[in-house]
């Protein structure tokens, strides 16, 4: 099995980006889902390697991967939950 990758930075002056992945932690934990959690903010390397991934030059964090295979952003993070569909969202079903 896979392992979920969460980007995120410790970082960050945006109270929603910290916002943000605080509520994808949190539901993670809740489902108790064992996630390994990628700083951004330790070098550009990292950033750039998450926004290839994600191809989007701008993509923010969190960004969320199941091994290699891109789940999804925030919003469609946020989605998921409100459909409950977090573990398929997470490709875990």
């Amino acid at each position: 099995m896979n392992s979920i990758k969460v980007y995120y930075t410790s970082v960050s002056g945006s109270r929603e980006v910290k916002q943000r992945q605080e509520e994808v932690i949190r539901i993670l934990d809740a489902y108790k889902v064992q996630y390994e959690l990628i700083d951004i903010s330790i070098s550009l390397k990292v950033l750039q390697e998450m926004r290839m991934k994600v191809s989007t030059p701008k993509a923010l964090p969190p960004q969320i991967f199941n091994g290699e295979d891109y789940c999804g952003d925030f919003e469609m993070f946020h989605k998921a939950k409100e459909n409950k569909e977090i573990l398929k969202f997470l490709k875990m079903e």
